[in-house]
């Protein structure tokens, strides 16, 4: 089931036209974008773990950055979704892009429960060191994160 969907959707003409045209100036795009989307990322984590923008509050930092982030995460979600098009009989069978996209929920799933769960009690927080719970999501998003980027990476030679 998943390699008839595979071949249809490498088969659409968007797909055709990233495979045969497009897909160095799409890879570069996803490139970029990720590089952003991390850049911006790591220093809402870094805050989380306690290495980083410590003189501004947590609700400051992430008001400025969180929009941009989201915006580099769309696109970089977009470009990714078009280089799988391209190559989605292969992708389907490859360990690191399996492995790559479990580390995605993974990491969705703690952004989920930091957002709902955990920052409704940042107003201990926010002014300081971020507590247990806050620390840990941000030790756990780096940690998925370096996973993603690496079988990203690892994905082209296998």
């Amino acid at each position: 089931m998943i390699h008839s969907f595979a071949e249809w959707l490498q088969s659409l003409p968007l797909a055709v036209l990233v495979s045969e045209s497009w897909f160095p100036q799409v890879e570069s795009a996803h490139v970029f974008a990720l590089t952003l989307f991390l850049g911006l990322l790591i220093t809402v984590d870094l805050r989380l773990v306690g290495w980083g923008s410590q003189h501004m509050r947590f609700t400051q930092l992430s008001d400025q950055l969180l929009p941009w982030t989201w915006l580099a995460f769309g696109c970089a979600a977009i470009t990714g979704g078009l280089l799988f098009m391209a190559n989605a009989t292969t992708y389907v069978d490859n360990v690191p892009f399996q492995a790559k996209m479990a580390l995605l929920v993974l990491a969705g799933l703690n952004m989920g429960f930091f957002q709902f769960v955990t920052f409704r009690g940042v107003a201990a927080w926010d002014d300081r060191a971020a507590t247990g719970a806050a620390r840990w999501a941000g030790i756990t998003s780096l940690v998925l994160w370096t996973g993603i980027v690496t079988f990203g990476r690892w994905i082209g030679f296998v």
